[in-house]
């Protein structure tokens, strides 16, 4: 019972971990990234689908994304999902490949998404509060059911406060790295 209930909180605060890292991962430090491109669906055939399932997206250079199309009628779709994105992206079509320049961030805008990634890092940190709130009330219902102890609840209570630290810290380091890569020039 609290071999499991702590196996479920530890997975559940992993992926809100996981799912805001892949939200850093969307936010453009002025260097080139195939993850800049993940959330994009073309229109295929009337079906949204992602870009890199009708597409390779390449980074031939550090400023510079290229998507090449795997079938040609595809590119102006391509081009209209990039633009209706609206990510801060020109996509360029020279008839065979589209070329996404990356333009270099001003200070301003560094700071705007430092800001950006801390509020998402808040988000990601509320979210593993909330796991560790629902993780504790639920031994506490079983303390309440006398499926544990007293002092099984207070063991588990400590140990989901440790899972809950640990990921913090986790989550933390992610974004000093973020933070790094947006700021560096």
């Amino acid at each position: 019972m609290i071999d499991e209930l702590l196996k479920d909180v530890e997975a559940r605060m992993g992926k809100s971990c996981k799912a805001t890292e892949q939200e850093f991962s969307q936010v453009r430090a002025g260097r080139a990234s195939t993850a800049l491109l993940d959330s994009i669906r073309v229109d295929y055939y009337g079906t949204p689908t992602p870009l890199n399932q009708v597409a390779s997206v390449a980074v031939p250079e550090a400023r510079l994304l290229t998507v090449s199309p795997w079938e040609k009628p595809l590119l102006s779709a391509i081009e209209k999902a990039i633009l209706a994105a609206n990510i801060g992206l020109t996509p360029g079509n020279d008839g065979n490949v589209i070329r996404i320049p990356i333009p270099p961030l001003t200070e301003e805008r560094r700071k705007e998404l430092v800001k950006r990634v801390k509020q998402l890092a808040e988000d990601g940190r509320v979210a593993i509060r909330n796991v560790r709130r629902s993780g504790i009330d639920q031994a506490k219902q079983a303390q309440k059911g006398q499926d544990i102890t007293e002092d099984d609840l207070k063991r588990v209570s400590d140990k989901i406060q440790k899972l809950t630290d640990r990921f913090i810290a986790d989550l933390d380091k992610v974004l000093d790295g973020k933070i790094a890569e947006i700021m560096e020039v």
